[in-house]
């Protein structure tokens, strides 16, 4: 298996996805190692020399002008972390949690935050061996460092808070107990560094490009059924129209679109009919599906600029050289993260309105696509889920990045809220989910009524993959079931497994022309 090194290595959201997935193995490298030490020495240096230094001979935030006895420094860093673990809510996913341990470990191994190589050794203990601390989801506001969720990410490292360990949720004295571990105890500035910092945001980041990305992929896919099953032309995807208006994200789900349906009976059945031009939902898919592809692409690049950031406060370039600065400010992914959080939903909204399309009982498909409709409901109501989600999807495009409260008296009077940003991020990525699930119903239902014709070679193969999965109705049934199955192909990424491998065995590029839009 391969292996990153934190601290030299330039991380990538794709490498961060396959650490938090096991599927690359995290080291330190060694020269790494002796600039964390180093750091570590400086500020011993700082604490003997009596030079005053925020975090390490000081309080926090408000208290920042209270000077702390350096017998006590210790001491300090310990109370900070009890102090600061006042998270509510559920806890996050055990896949945010391993992405905050990689995050952090990044951020701390570049040797400005005075922390101990033994700190970072434990905290890679506990990604290694999925000892998982237990963090809530809410009670950041994403601006000196997300405190709270950060604060509850390393109490186990001195003995307090819950872990999740061996699948048992449990107290962090129990499963030391049971490895033989024991807590550590906190050098100055410690707790202070490993609670600073933009990690529950970057993962929620990190989590929501790997996610989003998936989903855009799969909306393509999606897309093209419905278009179909509608009878729509393939004419709006011409590359000579997209270079008139050249966009990389227009110009990518063009070219996706034609490589799709390359080869398809059905679309050459109808070459000549007399419709003019089709609805928005089908013939905008590359302008609708690019605008959220180019948002996508400026979370990522912004997300792997914050994955190789120094985001602690103060930072350290030798003892007599710190700076006292705001790089723990999560503004620049809460922005981004907002903007995310619209693009995701529109991809959800212009689906949606490809289910009704279909449903209408317009271009020669039955109304509600069943037969004997009044005794039966047909697809009706599928939609109904998918309009309800399409809507609450709308009311969680609220910016929090447009909100702040102040905090610590004043002393932090602008925050960035982005931790909010990113949790909303994946609730709205979660009902996109289940509105492309009711789409892929549909469309695959509807094309049932365009046999024998056949699609592409590529989405024949899709389709059959989804008719195991949830077949053809020939009358009602419990749709739930085939929602949420649909739902699991989709999150699981069989759609576009299904498509990338047969595509390179179809000699088909779907991806290739734009390699900054791949993971």
């Amino acid at each position: 298996m391969a292996s990153f090194h934190f601290g030299t290595n330039c991380l990538t959201v794709r490498q961060a996805m396959a650490m938090a997935r096991k599927e690359l193995t995290p080291s330190f490298d060694a020269t790494a190692l002796q600039q964390v030490q180093a750091s570590a020495g400086w500020v011993n240096e700082i604490l003997q020399s009596k030079r005053t230094v925020y975090g390490i001979n000081t309080g926090f935030g408000i208290l920042a002008h209270t000077a702390i006895d350096p017998k006590d420094a210790e001491t300090l860093q310990h109370k900070i972390l009890e102090s600061h673990s006042v998270g509510v809510g559920n806890p996050v996913s055990a896949e945010i949690v391993r992405l905050m341990l990689i995050t952090k470990l990044q951020s701390l191994s570049y040797g400005h935050s005075g922390v101990q190589p033994k700190t970072l050794e434990r905290i890679l203990w506990h990604l290694e061996n999925d000892a998982l601390p237990v963090v809530p989801e809410k009670g950041s506001v994403g601006a000196s460092g997300d405190l709270a969720p950060l604060a509850h990410l390393f109490l186990p490292l001195i003995g307090l808070g819950e872990v999740v360990w061996k699948g048992e949720r449990m107290e962090t004295a129990k499963m030391l107990n049971q490895t033989g571990l024991v807590p550590l105890k906190l050098g100055p500035k410690e707790g202070l560094a490993l609670i600073n910092g933009t990690q529950f945001i970057l993962a929620h980041a990190v989590s929501g490009v790997s996610r989003m990305h998936g989903l855009l992929q799969t909306a393509d896919v999606i897309g093209s059924l419905s278009l179909e099953t509608f009878q729509g032309t393939n004419a709006p995807f011409d590359p000579r129209l997209h270079a008139l208006r050249p966009y990389d994200g227009t110009r990518l789900v063009a070219h996706r679109l034609n490589e799709l349906l390359n080869g398809s009976e059905n679309l050459k059945s109808h070459a000549h009919c007399e419709r003019v031009q089709d609805p928005y939902s089908i013939r905008c898919m590359p302008q609708v599906h690019g605008a959220s592809r180019n948002a996508w692409l400026h979370l990522k690049q912004l997300t792997e600029v914050e994955l190789n950031s120094v985001t602690d406060n103060p930072v350290l370039f030798s003892a007599t050289d710190t700076i006292s600065g705001g790089n723990f400010h999560g503004q620049p992914l809460a922005l981004p993260l907002d903007y995310a959080c619209v693009a995701a939903a529109e991809i959800g909204n212009i689906s949606d309105r490809r289910s009704y399309l279909l449903i209408e009982g317009k271009v020669g498909l039955p109304t509600l696509l069943m037969n004997n409709i009044g005794l039966n409901s047909g697809l009706m109501i599928p939609q109904y889920t998918s309009a309800a989600l399409v809507t609450e999807n709308k009311t969680l495009c609220f910016p929090a990045s447009a909100d702040s409260i102040p905090t610590s008296l004043g002393q932090e009077d602008h925050v960035s809220m982005g931790s909010i940003s990113g949790r909303k991020l994946h609730q709205i990525l979660d009902n996109l989910e289940y509105i492309l699930a009711v789409e892929l119903l549909t469309a695959s239902q509807g094309f049932e009524f365009r046999r024998p014709l056949k699609t592409s070679p590529i989405l024949e193969l899709v389709l059959e993959a989804v008719r195991a999965t949830a077949g053809y109705a020939s009358e009602d049934r419990i749709f739930a079931k085939d929602i949420e199955s649909l739902r699991s192909f989709i999150r699981n990424g069989t759609i576009n497994e299904i498509t990338e491998n047969n595509a390179t065995r179809l000699g088909i590029g779907l991806n290739e022309s734009y390699p900054n839009f791949q993971l």
